[in-house]
């Protein structure tokens, strides 16, 4: 778990050095591609400077080569009222109706605001106060290059998190692949020894006819076929069939009881109707199974169990309490995580096995309800009804 973890920060940390890279250079590009373009606006404002002072010494092919060059830059000339006087590389989108000198004035009133404008004095003998102003926008390359980062950094983003997600995909995969081949290879192995037993217990059974510990070994023996069932289950995602949940889990708690202490009860809070449900029985019993015996070690062999059942329209809800030591808010999805325990002895895939088996094989949720440090700890399985037969 602690590699994958590594795997997953190394990636993500490698998603952000690439944004913040890509950021930093693109903004480095944009600053001098403004500053060009600033540079081009005043080149072309000191031929209009050129144009409006003109004599028979003034060069007006370079003047008018320098301001026709201009093919890129939006630019909108106003007086020194605010009056546009001509434009250049504007769209004009305005509509017929409207004038198009009070577009252009707002057009540069909002070139100004932005910062890009250059003024330029009139000459003395045509008006001593007067002056132009030269409003100017970015042009459409560097418009596009401004967007352009964060279009490749939100590509970036995409593979990365494809990236992350076929990788994880492929772990969960093989991490099946190995638990399904475990649980079949436990089925086969528990075979073997079941099946002796079963013979030997016909053949004390022939012997010794009355003897009163028959019954209790039948009973074991039945609950370890049950357990190889279980394991044979895993992976061949067998088709649940409409159950009574309150009889299957009457079954667990009665099993329980018998092997529990006397310091720890189990009550159950059951509608009076039977609560049908979708569910592969065996495998049902045993998320409901873990949870007790889960409870009974937070308990430290004494307190009490409470199973209540609900339902509603779609969904039946199982809800199993305990008085244990309770869980901590931060561990509430940690406890599902495999390996996780709290215990000293134990492997931590009790409560891993559950959340498998209810959000795989029956389409449902299990999560920790409630739970205070002291008081105990609530799981809650929601499960969805099972269709109506019309």
């Amino acid at each position: 778990m602690n590699r994958i973890r590594n795997i997953r920060y190394v990636l993500v940390l490698f998603a952000i050095l690439i944004a913040i890279g890509t950021l930093v250079t693109s903004n480095y590009l944009i600053s001098d591609l403004e500053q060009e373009e600033r540079n081009r606006m005043e080149v072309w404002a000191e031929a209009m400077r050129s144009l409006n002072m003109a004599d028979e010494n003034t060069d007006m092919n370079l003047v008018l080569k320098v301001i026709n060059g201009n093919h890129t830059i939006p630019v909108v000339i106003v007086d020194k009222e605010g009056t546009a006087l001509s434009a250049r590389n504007v769209g004009m989108s305005f509509s017929a109706d409207e004038d198009s000198l009070q577009y252009l004035s707002a057009v540069a009133k909002e070139f100004q605001a932005s910062g890009r404008s250059i003024r330029i004095d009139l000459p003395q003998e045509f008006d001593p106060d007067g002056y132009i102003t030269i409003c100017y926008d970015e042009s459409l390359m560097l418009k596009r290059l401004a967007i352009y980062p964060y279009i490749q950094l939100g590509v970036v983003v995409l593979f990365v998190l494809i990236a992350i997600f076929a990788l994880f995909s492929a772990m969960r995969a093989e991490q099946n692949k190995v638990w399904v081949g475990l649980s079949k290879e436990t089925a086969h192995q528990l075979g073997t020894p079941i099946s002796s037993l079963i013979a030997w217990h016909e053949v004390l059974r022939d012997t010794y006819p009355d003897d009163t510990l028959l019954p209790e070994m039948e009973k074991d023996i039945k609950r370890l076929e049950r357990i190889a069932d279980r394991f044979s289950k895993i992976g061949s995602i067998p088709e649940p069939k409409p159950e009574d949940v309150l009889e299957v889990i009457e079954r667990v708690v009665t099993y329980m009881r018998k092997r529990t202490s006397n310091k720890v009860t189990i009550s159950t809070h059951f509608p009076d109707e039977p609560v049908i449900a979708s569910l592969i029985a065996s495998l049902f019993e045993w998320v409901v199974e873990n949870l007790c015996k889960n409870a009974v070690d937070a308990m430290g062999g004494a307190g009490a169990i409470d199973i209540e059942v609900d339902e509603d329209e779609k969904r039946v809800y199982v809800d199993v309490k305990d008085t244990g030591k309770g869980i901590a808010k931060s561990n509430f999805n940690s406890v599902f995580k495999p390996g996780f325990t709290t215990k000293e002895r134990g492997w931590g895939l009790g409560l891993s096995l559950a959340k498998r088996i209810v959000e795989e094989y029956h389409r449902g949720k299990i999560f920790v309800a409630d739970s205070e440090i002291g008081m105990g700890t609530t799981f809650r399985i929601v499960l969805p009804k099972a269709p109506s037969e019309v």
